[in-house]
């Protein structure tokens, strides 16, 4: 739980600073170098020397077919340190970077897609759409679910036909094709802010019913506990007693559901934007930087253009670890 937690906080935080960490901005285009692969960071020059400082070279286009590039070693570019871009409206003074090189060197330590564009630097901003979409999803989902299972098991009666009857509906579909449908019927050609809180409803509006089917069994059987039933005869509000006796019994569950539905709803904001139905271009995000891999000679050819896709992985697997261990904390919800 421990290195789940921690894989997290660094991936989230590095997304949150991803102004900060990014050599470059997410939409700087150098149309001179389209797929380059990887720089190569040197400590050791072709003379044999070494160097404290690690140095690259600038990359010019190699002779001949293949759109290969050589490095130019006649010269090294040191990498610097706490660098500033140049000036812009929002940063009159430019943007503060962790790292860079001076021009006309240029350091792509994930290579660069089709127009030239650093993939880092696209990778940690697209993290800021992928993963905080899964994250305003989950609150969204399980904010929902938590309000509509609680009234339907502290209620019952009618109230509670009404809200399983739809539950059970919102299950029997495919909540991945459903998604697509909902999606489909909502404009496609809006701004990449609207375009994400459209993601965040769609995705978390969708999935409510799983959530609101466990709380509302948490609640069941916490409605008639004894001291449940002796707040009740001294008094107590409905109110009163949701707050203080019943919704306390569900966070438990709450956190395990929201460490489960994270990874799944990133991955359907990276399948959406993926097919053109999210965030669409220049705003990068996961979805639309893997959309690349659709061509089969990027596909073949370009490895680091699978980046956001392998991101996926650790980030999954830390969720996956982080709800077994809230699953076997909490113990087994009751369905």
């Amino acid at each position: 739980m421990a290195l789940g937690l921690a894989v997290l906080a660094t991936v989230h935080l590095a997304a949150l600073g991803a102004s900060f960490l990014a050599p470059y901005a997410p939409g700087r285009q150098n149309r001179t170098l389209p797929y380059a692969s990887p720089t190569r960071v040197h400590v050791v020059d072709g003379a044999g020397h070494v160097h404290l400082r690690p140095f690259v070279h600038a990359l010019s286009e190699a002779p001949g077919p293949g759109g290969a590039y050589e490095e130019d070693r006649s010269r090294a570019f040191p990498v610097r340190f706490l660098v500033r871009d140049d000036p812009e409206p929002r940063a009159p003074e430019g943007r503060l970077h962790l790292f860079g090189v001076e021009e006309p060197a240029r350091i792509f330590l994930l290579g660069t897609d089709g127009f030239g564009r650093d993939q880092l630097s696209r990778l940690l901003h697209g993290a800021q759409i992928s993963l905080f979409a899964g994250l305003l999803a989950t609150v969204l989902s399980l904010a929902t679910g938590w309000l509509l299972g609680t009234l339907a098991g502290f209620y019952g009666r009618w109230l509670d036909g009404i809200v399983m009857r739809a539950a059970e509906v919102f299950l029997a579909l495919p909540w991945l094709y459903l998604l697509f449908a909902v999606r489909a019927v909502l404009p496609l050609h809006v701004s990449a802010g609207q375009a994400f809180l459209m993601l965040v409803l769609v995705i978390g509006l969708v999935d409510w019913a799983r959530p609101a089917r466990l709380v509302r069994g948490v609640v069941l059987s916490a409605r008639e506990r004894n001291y449940v039933l002796a707040a009740r005869g001294f008094g107590a509000s409905d109110l009163y007693l949701i707050r203080r006796h019943i919704a306390p019994q569900t966070f438990g569950l709450l956190l395990t559901q929201a460490a489960l539905l994270v990874p799944q709803y990133i991955l359907a904001e990276v399948t959406l934007s993926f097919l053109g139905l999210g965030v669409s271009e220049p705003v990068p995000s996961w979805g639309n930087m893997l959309a690349a891999l659709q061509r089969y000679n990027v596909l073949a050819s370009y490895w680091w253009m699978w980046a956001p896709g392998l991101a996926l992985v650790p980030v999954f697997l830390a969720y996956f670890s982080l709800s077994e261990a809230l699953h076997a904390r909490v113990g087994p919800a009751s369905p």
